[in-house]
């Protein structure tokens, strides 16, 4: 029997891989449905960089002297000096997909090719059943489960699934074959993908990029707002009522949703570069929510709504790429141990400031399911480390990787004088 099964292999839970595999009294395995390591595939776009420092690595602001760090990875593939040369903390999305492939190969507790389709409980153990990819059927046995299935894309209406950013990558080149193509969404994906298209708009076809936003909101980084990046916001954000958590939540977009500065900066550049030459064949429709899609043939009409106006109106469109995000599921898997799991009344895990959701608070632990328990951190890679930190710690026991407590010099809750 293994202490835990880890259930998912995104970033979060190969981290959790990561630092627990020079750990003789844990045994852990990590089941994965996929046959290697992907994270984002349809987002791997020249150029394109991670939000947050290296840093915000596996490892590294658990225990800064792991073998599995990126700078170890950068030193083990001979690229440590040219990446200090380049003088940009962000690594490229794609150098830091590498770092986790690279990590993953490292590590033996890893199982690819495991699809888990349910789990249960025997009165001593969690029962995980995995199917491979030849049919073969085997189960695990763990004390606790670490559940890092990922939050899956979510697109406003159903039969559009094929139309979200999740598959840029793969329907890019038939893509600009269309004479029009229209971008839904507010964030980084979004901005990302309208300057690939826009920077080949001379090709001949009518790029549109629709947000709800009232703008283009940049990403907050600002160092004291950074400073909502830590146990200090956690432990205040975590103890507000559930309807306080769900107004912040709903408020808070610029801090884990917006785009990158720079990102906003080169689509401005290049808009003015190309209108050197005439007039840009784009619109930037902000203010404007997506009210329904039909598909029109081989192509599509959006009806729209300008909120601040009130005034409905539609764009006809060849492409259609909804960068629309990802929301949390409960895993189907899952059903046959609902009541070991506490609940909210909206139906949601009840996650407990440990991670866990498990009615004694002691057994199952989330990655990255927690954003209306424990704020809009529950995503960030920056964070990653102290959740996989504070599971470990509950999973042994003790703290093999000190658990800071308060780092912030600004204070959020009402203060004792």
């Amino acid at each position: 029997m293994h202490d835990f099964v880890a259930i998912g292999l995104g970033p979060f839970n190969l981290g959790l891989a990561a630092l627990t595999d020079p750990l003789d009294d844990l045994d852990g395995v990590f089941l994965e449905s996929r046959p290697d390591f992907a994270w984002h595939p349809g987002m791997m776009l020249d150029g394109a960089t991670v939000q947050t420092p290296f840093l915000a690595d596996l490892v590294t602001l658990a225990d800064p002297t792991s073998p599995h760090s990126f700078l170890a990875y950068l030193k083990a593939v001979g690229r440590l000096y040219p990446f200090y040369i380049r003088e940009d903390f962000h690594p490229l999305r794609a150098e830091f997909d590498r770092y986790c492939r690279w990590a993953a190969a490292r590590i033996p507790a890893i199982r690819f090719d495991r699809h888990v389709d349910r789990v249960t409980h025997d009165g001593e153990a969690y029962v995980v059943r995995a199917v491979g990819r030849d049919g073969a059927v085997e189960s695990y046995r763990g004390r606790r489960l670490v559940l890092g299935t990922g939050t899956p894309p979510w697109v406003p209406q159903p039969g559009l699934e094929d139309c979200h950013n999740a598959h840029y990558l793969q329907r890019r080149e038939e893509l600009l074959g269309r004479d029009s193509i229209t971008v839904v969404g507010s964030g980084q994906s979004a901005a990302e993908i309208y300057r690939d298209l826009l920077g080949e708009i001379d090709r001949g076809f009518t790029l549109n990029w629709v947000t709800r936003s009232a703008r283009f909101f940049p990403l907050e980084y600002t160092k004291l707002t950074l400073e909502m990046t830590s146990p200090d916001y956690l432990d205040y954000f975590h103890a507000l009522p559930a309807a306080q958590r769900d107004r912040l939540v709903g408020e808070q977009g610029n801090l884990y949703k917006g785009i990158s500065a720079d990102v906003i900066d080169a689509i401005f550049d290049l808009l003015y570069e190309k209108s050197l030459h005439g007039p840009v064949r784009t619109r930037l429709l902000t203010n404007t929510s997506l009210a329904h899609v039909t598909r029109d043939g081989d192509g599509f009409a959006l009806d729209l709504h300008h909120d601040e106006q009130g005034r409905d109106f539609r764009i006809d469109t060849a492409g259609l790429v909804l960068a629309t995000g990802y929301r949390a599921e409960v895993p189907a898997f899952l059903d046959p141990v609902r009541d070991r799991i506490a609940w909210d009344d909206r139906g949601r895990f009840d996650v407990a400031r440990n991670y866990s959701i498990d009615t004694g608070r002691t057994e199952i632990f989330v990655q990255n399911a927690e954003l209306h328990t424990h704020g809009f951190v529950a995503p960030d890679l920056g964070m990653a480390a102290y959740r996989n930190s504070t599971i470990i710690a509950e999973l042994l026991g003790r703290e093999p990787y000190p658990i800071e407590k308060s780092i912030a010099f600004q204070e959020f809750g009402a203060g004792v004088a």
